[in-house]
Order: structure tokens, then C-alpha cells, then sequence
């Protein structure tokens, strides 16, 4: 299915499916409708209801989904997310890229500081 033929929907209206009897959300500008899945979904449907009517690309992501789970999504995929609330969506949070190096200067930071602790007490 070309993306031209998905439907178009913006974020309020994915908001509107935010109970456990109707779960969308919104994953890599996605729209999803996974209300039939909840039963199915290996981490427990509370996870999907947690997301329900929201964006959920980063909660998605971090977990790692094998492939066959994504190949698994386009059961549910229902149509995708509007172009003006795809530019309000990047605007707002870190992406994962953003926070794996937002951690990684963190450690870095947290290392040499622990480094420079531990230079000064041996000098004593």
C-alpha cells in the first residue's frame, strides 16, 4: 500500500482512541490501530493501553522489536499521521539518537568526574 493511500490523521484525532477498548497510536508517523492485539502483545496489553492515543516511536524503539513484530504491525496499520503534525511531533522530546548520546556524554561526564575523585584521594 503507497503511502498516498493512507489515510490522514492528526494527533488529536489519534487522541481520541485512548481507552482499552480502543487503542491507536502513532509509531514513525504510523497510525496504528491495535485494539485486537492487546490480548496477543508479548509485553502485556498494559503497555499498549500506557500509549493509548498517543506517540509511541520512542517507547517502540527502545525496546528493540525483532523484525517479525514490525512485519506483525502492518496488520494494524489504519493510515498515518498528518505532515503538520509530523513537524509539531519532531519538535517536542529527544529522538533515540538524541538520547543515546545524551547518556553517553552523561557517563562520560560521570566517568571523568569519578576519575578526577579518585586522582585526588590517592594523592593524600
Amino acid at each position: 500500500m503507497a503511502s498516498t493511500e493512507l489515510k490522514q490523521y492528526s494527533l488529536a484525532q489519534v487522541a481520541e482512541h485512548n481507552k482499552p477498548t480502543d487503542v491507536w497510536m502513532v509509531i514513525h508517523d504510523k497510525v496504528y490501530d491495535v485494539t485486537k492485539f492487546l490480548a496477543e502483545h508479548p509485553g502485556g496489553e498494559e503497555v499498549l493501553i500506557e500509549y493509548a492515543g498517543k506517540e509511541a516511536t520512542a517507547e517502540f524503539d527502545d525496546v528493540g522489536h525483532s523484525s517479525d513484530a514490525k512485519e506483525q504491525m502492518k496488520q494494524f496499520l489504519v493510515g498515518e499521521l498528518i505532515e503538520a503534525d509530523r513537524k509539531k511531533k519532531a519538535a517536542t522530546g529527544l529522538t533515540i539518537n538524541k538520547r543515546v548520546a545524551l547518556i553517553a556524554g552523561s557517563a562520560a561526564a560521570i566517568g571523568a568526574g569519578l576519575a578526577l575523585i579518585f586522582k585526588a584521594s590517592s594523592k593524600k
